[in-house]
């Protein structure tokens, strides 16, 4: 769940602890990383859907808060494309464009690689509201409350930004300034809305202070972060998504570990 999203969720993962979903979102991206194949990364997007169909989210929601995921991966593979490694046939050279067999297949790579990063982190982070992820970062994994708790404010302000952003821009039409000059339009409000952040985040700052959030000593919380065998499940998961995927690449001898000397 997003910080201005407060839609309840039904899905099986939607109440697993946060801590969880941080962690199958590492354990599936790190193998990911250390490699560069088309195989590891289709049979790891292959298996994510499985994931995805108990998020609890439709269809329309999935493609609305994965679009950017669906721009970046494209745009990413047309770059390699058009600058990658050069190997077998060439297709088109022009000054320091080369499209070759190689390039193509390490854009193939790249596109299946975003995806299978990127679209289990967003889906799953859908479902993850502020001050549950907040709960588990302090009470599962011991960070430190001063710092979560700082975070977590700073994420509820968000939503406050982008009400200022709109007021401004009301405003200073308002009175007959934002008619023209989009640009320095823009850089006028976003000054404008720096100050006020700043203003704000004093003000944040000192009424936390007086509420004891910085006293030293141990501190209580509110709700308790249960980790138990929901989250232990889902790591398992992520670890046989990772597994299966690297096992597929080795077996087809499609791995590529990036930081060896065939990279």
């Amino acid at each position: 769940m997003t910080v201005l999203d407060t839609t309840a969720r039904t899905g099986r993962i939607a109440g697993i602890n946060p801590v969880a979903k941080l962690g199958v979102s590492a354990l599936i991206a790190i193998p990911l990383i250390l490699t560069l194949d088309p195989v590891s990364a289709s049979v790891a997007l292959v298996l994510e859907c499985v994931l995805f169909f108990f998020a609890g989210i439709g269809w329309r929601e999935f493609w609305l808060r994965t679009w950017p995921v669906w721009l970046a991966a494209p745009l990413t593979a047309v770059t390699i494309a058009l600058y990658g490694e050069t190997s077998g046939t060439i297709y088109v050279e022009w000054f320091v464009l080369r499209i070759s067999d190689g390039s193509l297949a390490l854009a193939l790579a790249t596109f299946l690689r975003v995806l299978a990063i990127a679209l289990p982190s967003v889906v799953l982070f859908i479902t993850v509201d502020p001050t549950d992820l907040a709960d588990g970062l302090a009470q599962v994994l011991k960070l430190p409350a001063r710092f979560v708790l700082g975070a977590l404010a700073g994420l509820r302000m968000i939503g406050l930004f982008l009400d200022d952003w709109r007021a401004l821009e009301l405003a200073r039409r308002a009175r007959g300034v934002a008619d023209r000059g989009r640009i320095r339009r823009f850089f006028g409000m976003a000054f404008a809305l720096l100050v006020l952040s700043i203003r704000r985040g004093a003000k944040l700052a000192t009424a936390m202070e007086a509420r004891g959030f910085g006293a030293p000593g141990r501190r209580t919380w509110a709700r308790e972060s249960r980790f138990g065998a929901a989250e232990w499940m889902l790591l398992a998961v992520g670890l046989a998504i990772s597994g299966v995927a690297v096992a597929a690449a080795i077996a087809t001898g499609a791995w590529n570990f990036i930081l060896g000397p065939s990279s």
